[in-house]
């Protein structure tokens, strides 16, 4: 199963540039050490020079390094795109509590960011995905080999918007985002 986050990475942008229409600066919260992160991180830089944002990205590899990123970023950016890492996960409270304090609107790809207090994600529908890995598990069981088995992209993406973070950054969410939401946070 693929969760195409890379893939992704240019609708996630063009959500956020709807909910805040004059963005010009994005910072991209990477963990630079991680492989999947930095071909994340290709596909959000793509999207961001479509869309002729400029780009900071913050050196991140251990959670001591966020606060500090996060401060950095005060004047610099205007949202900050967070990327699916295990690090970021384990600290997204943190990460969404600093954000705010700096003013920073939050997309992410996994609803989980938003839970904990971000802005906006986009992404595969992880349940979805994982009850779709058990045909695989039921194919193995019966005999199929697994390089034989196809790589499947997810067939489900949620759109979730946090109306409670939006407010405290000052924003108004466009009534054509909400109408497309999957879930709406209030």
């Amino acid at each position: 199963m693929s969760n195409q986050m890379a893939d992704a990475a240019g609708k996630r942008l063009g959500l956020l540039r709807e909910l805040v229409p004059n963005l010009r600066r994005l910072a991209i919260m990477a963990n630079v050490g991680v492989a999947n992160d930095v071909l994340e991180m290709g596909g959000v830089q793509a999207g961001a020079r479509t869309l002729g944002l400029e780009i900071a990205t913050p050196e991140i590899r251990r959670a001591e390094d966020i606060a500090p990123a996060i401060e950095a970023l005060k004047g610099r950016a205007e949202a900050l795109y967070v990327q699916a890492d295990p690090l970021f996960n384990t600290n997204r409270v943190h990460i969404n509590n600093l954000a705010l304090s700096a003013r920073l609107p939050t997309v992410s790809g996994f609803r989980e960011f938003i839970d904990a207090g971000g802005l906006m994600s986009y992404g595969a529908n992880l349940p979805d995905l994982f009850r779709r890995a058990a045909d695989f598990v039921d194919k193995i069981l019966r005999g199929a080999k697994p390089g034989d088995l196809p790589v499947e992209p997810p067939t489900k993406f949620d759109l979730v918007v946090n109306l409670i973070s939006a407010k405290a950054l000052g924003l108004t969410v466009p009534s054509s985002l909400l109408a497309r939401a999957d879930e709406v946070i209030e």
